[in-house]
């Protein structure tokens, strides 16, 4: 069991994760980053260091999870809570464990996405957790909205690639967590470059994205990911490359992000200053935020 820390997030009466001590967003403006290869194996590098998590996929229109973590089962609910998935010691939850047709089309509207995030966080039984990652979707829509409206939570992992073209909408999500008060933990930059078997390194999608970002931010880079064909191909079996190679280079990049994410919550700083948030939603359900 992992030791105890000091909470980084104001955990109130209505907080729908009560007994959640951190609540990690993992985000990108871009799509195509990679966000959910980081969240799945951020995840299970914290669960491997031997604290207690969860993963909630938050992408209602394109779920990863069930794919990156090899799960196909049906959650089991009693009529009042729902049991997460469970694998490489992690708690899971995910809308792809409900389709009937995986390839099927997730048509909804901004409610109806909002009452089935709120319930995947409410009626879940995660249980006492360390931490909650939870993979969203890339761009600064609604998902992202509803949880700096309904949760406290510590802060946001911002996922980028090098290259210029991904750095433009990954400072779109930046901006938005500034402005709704949602702290950003740091960067991680992914794809960073690929090296040979001459141990050349190749920065394939060119270089300095990140710390671009981090430096914008206001925020550390917590680390870079290397292209490694392994990524992809463990991903898609099922097992991410932290569990399925854990001393391979890209598995002790993830290993070395999540250390640096543990150590940036329990930092003096943990807290985000300055910002009042009504997390009611007021009359109209907007979002209004005052310094």
């Amino acid at each position: 069991m992992s030791e105890p820390r000091s909470a980084s997030r104001a955990i109130g009466p209505e907080d729908p994760v009560p007994q959640v001590e951190h609540v990690v967003l993992v985000m990108s403006g871009k799509g195509g980053v990679g966000k959910s290869t980081v969240a799945a194996n951020l995840a299970l590098a914290l669960a491997r260091a031997g604290h207690r998590v969860g993963l909630l996929d938050a992408d209602m229109y394109g779920p990863s999870v069930p794919t990156m973590l090899g799960v196909t089962g049906r959650p089991s609910s009693d009529g009042q809570s729902i049991d997460p998935l469970e694998r490489f010691g992690l708690k899971l939850m995910s809308i792809g464990f409900l389709l009937e047709d995986p390839r099927a089309a997730i048509v909804w509207r901004g409610p109806m996405l909002h009452g089935a995030l709120v319930q995947f966080l409410k009626d879940v039984r995660w249980g006492e957790l360390d931490y909650l990652v939870l993979d969203l979707p890339p761009g600064t829509g609604d998902v992202a909205l509803t949880l700096a409206q309904k949760v406290s939570v510590s802060g946001a992992v911002m996922v980028t690639t090098p290259q210029e073209v991904a750095l433009a909408d990954v400072f779109k999500s930046v901006s938005m967590c500034e402005k709704v008060g949602i702290r950003l933990l740091g960067v991680v930059e992914n794809q960073s470059w690929f090296e040979c078997e001459h141990g050349t390194r190749y920065p394939i999608f060119g270089e300095g994205g990140g710390a671009k970002v981090a430096e914008a931010a206001g925020a550390p880079l917590l680390g870079q990911v290397p292209i490694y064909p392994a990524i992809r191909e463990w991903g898609d079996a099922g097992i991410p490359v932290v569990q399925a190679a854990p001393g391979s280079p890209p598995a002790l990049a993830f290993t070395a992000i999540a250390e640096a994410l543990v150590a940036r919550l329990g930092g003096p700083d943990a807290g985000v200053e300055g910002l009042t948030i009504d997390r009611s939603g007021g009359v109209n359900r907007r979002l209004p935020v005052a310094r």
